[in-house]
C-alpha cells in the first residue's frame, strides 16, 4: 500500500522529537531519579505484590462504588450499610502496605499537581513565575490570578 501524505506527516512528526519534548523528557527523569520517588514506586511495587492488600482495597473500592451509586439513584444508605463501609475503610488504613500504597498515590497526585501549576503559571504569564507568584497557589478558579479558593 503505498503511503499517502498524510502518512508522511505522522512519520515525520513523531520521529523528529521537538525541545519541548527533550526538556519534558528530561524534567520527567529529574523527578523519577529524586529519593522520595524512589520511596514511592517502592511502596506502590509493595501493594502491586501483595494480593490480599490489594483484595482488600479493590473490595473497599467497590462498596464504596456500590454506595455512591445509590446515593446518585435518591436511595437512603441504611446506617448497617455505612458502618460495614467505615469498618472495611478503617481496616484498609490499618493495613501498612495499603496504607503505604494510599500515601505513595496522594504523594504522587502532590507532584503532578506542582508540575502542572508550575507549567500553567509560566504558559499563562508568558514566561517563568516567581516564587512569590507560585507560593499559596493551589489550581483553578481565581483570586488575584492565582487560582486558590481559600484566603491570603
Amino acid at each position: 500500500m503505498p503511503a499517502t501524505a498524510e502518512t508522511h506527516l505522522i512519520m515525520d512528526i513523531t520521529i523528529e522529537e521537538s525541545p519541548v519534548t527533550q526538556k519534558t523528557k528530561e524534567l520527567c527523569q529529574a523527578i523519577l531519579e529524586q529519593p522520595n520517588m524512589r520511596a514511592i514506586r517502592q511502596r506502590i511495587d509493595a501493594f502491586m505484590a501483595d494480593d490480599q492488600s490489594r483484595a482488600q482495597y479493590e473490595s473497599l473500592v467497590n462498596k464504596g462504588e456500590g454506595l455512591q451509586q445509590k446515593q446518585q439513584m435518591s436511595i437512603a444508605l441504611s446506617g448497617e450499610e455505612i458502618a460495614d463501609f467505615e469498618k472495611e475503610r478503617d481496616a484498609l488504613m490499618k493495613n501498612p502496605v495499603a496504607r503505604g500504597f494510599l500515601d505513595a498515590q496522594e504523594e504522587l497526585h502532590q507532584v503532578r499537581q506542582s508540575v502542572q501549576q508550575y507549567v500553567s503559571k509560566a504558559l499563562e504569564l508568558g514566561r517563568l513565575p516567581t516564587e512569590e507568584e507560585m507560593n499559596g497557589c493551589c489550581g483553578s478558579g481565581g483570586h488575584g490570578g492565582c487560582g486558590c479558593s481559600h484566603n491570603h
